[in-house]
């Protein structure tokens, strides 16, 4: 019996082979052959510049940051120089390089042609938590050629995955003592695409027929765990945990989701460029990100599993109230959760008030 693969398998080995530095190929009838120019060996990345019609994808925000022509709306394909070195292709890809290697131009952008899987590309480096630059070029009978070199081969078609809303399983579920909570209940949550698992925290017994006080959180390492000044995430975790005290109880969902949704590694590049003084908006599109990339129908997925479709929301984010609604859950109020501010996250949450509509 031939086992055959959906197309969130395939598309979950392809974000792993380039997470690892592996080529994949994506296929119309023609297709492309992408490498992550972030985790892909010298090598290949050499390699991968000498063939023909070979170019660099970027997002349209990194390419405005390097002056580059956008002539496919989010994404720009950039010509590879005939003398581009392995250096060049890092330094034009990694924005935390940009005051070392400040040259880099004039880049010349190709225009005409379909940029659909060249957009797929950048996506699926996206997702797998990796600098939004692939290196590409173009192959004939694509499936053909990615059998007969052992690649991943995506078909064009299973590319509509990558925007579905993520599929969760309730994988485990246990009493978790905690502080004043010695009842505390934590149920875990598996994402189908073989992705960050999710967790919830249950507080008190609330019940499902009434509003319940509830906390999106998403993972903030630095925050969290280390106590970082930098955000306001430790703060606001224990702040929620403290009303839920004061009330009797409440739903904690940890989202994994580090970084607004561009994992830990983008996260603390752009902690560096705001070092130099990039706001964390700013950082972010320079590193070719949006201004938050994490998904919040994951969160009403888990309240909706739980059996709580009814809510009183912690939050200062409008988008979570709005998502949640969207996705089938009744937001009844939101609550704002505020904490102190320090001279380390002052112009963090000015700046979430400003350019992401947080309300402080």
């Amino acid at each position: 019996m031939k086992m055959s693969l959906n197309s969130a398998e395939l598309l979950a080995r392809a974000m792993a082979d380039l997470r690892i530095g592996l080529p994949i190929v994506l296929a119309q009838d023609d297709g492309l052959v992408i490498l992550s120019t972030e985790s892909a060996g010298d090598e290949r990345l050499l390699h991968g510049s000498l063939q023909n019609d070979v170019c660099l994808a970027l997002t349209a925000r990194r390419a405005e940051i390097l002056k580059a022509r956008i002539y496919d709306g989010d994404i720009a394909r950039i010509t590879i120089p005939k003398t581009a070195t392995v250096t060049w292709l890092r330094s034009v890809s990694d924005p935390s390089t940009d005051l070392n290697t400040p040259m880099k131009g004039p880049l010349e952008s190709i225009r005409g042609g379909s940029a659909e899987l060249y957009r797929m590309a950048i996506l699926l480096a996206r997702r797998a938590r990796l600098l939004p630059a692939v290196l590409a070029w173009p192959v004939r009978s694509a499936k053909k050629y990615a059998q007969s070199h052992g690649l991943t081969c995506i078909d064009s078609n299973h590319g509509n995955a990558l925007n579905l809303t993520t599929r969760l399983q309730a994988a485990a579920k246990a009493i978790l003592p905690l502080k004043n909570w010695p009842d505390a209940k934590i149920h875990v949550f598996r994402v189908v695409d073989g992705s960050e698992d999710h967790c919830a925290v249950i507080f008190g017994q609330p019940a499902k027929d009434e509003a319940v006080l509830t906390r999106l959180h998403s993972a903030c390492l630095t925050g969290d765990v280390l106590g970082s000044l930098k955000c306001d995430c430790g703060l606001q975790l224990r702040a929620a945990i403290d009303k839920f005290r004061a009330t009797g109880g409440g739903v904690l969902l940890y989202l994994n989701q580090e970084g607004r949704g561009i994992g830990l590694v983008n996260k603390v590049r752009a902690y560096g460029l705001q070092d130099l003084g990039y706001d964390t908006v700013e950082a972010n599109h320079r590193l070719g990100f949006e201004d938050d990339e994490r998904n919040f129908g994951t969160a009403a997925e888990m309240l909706q599993q739980l059996g709580f479709l009814r809510v009183r929301l912690l939050t200062n984010n409008p988008k979570k109230v709005k998502i949640l609604r969207q996705r089938g859950i009744i937001v009844e109020e939101r609550l704002p959760l505020q904490v102190e501010r320090n001279r380390f996250n002052d112009a963090y949450l000015t700046v979430k008030a400003r350019k992401s509509g947080h309300l402080l």
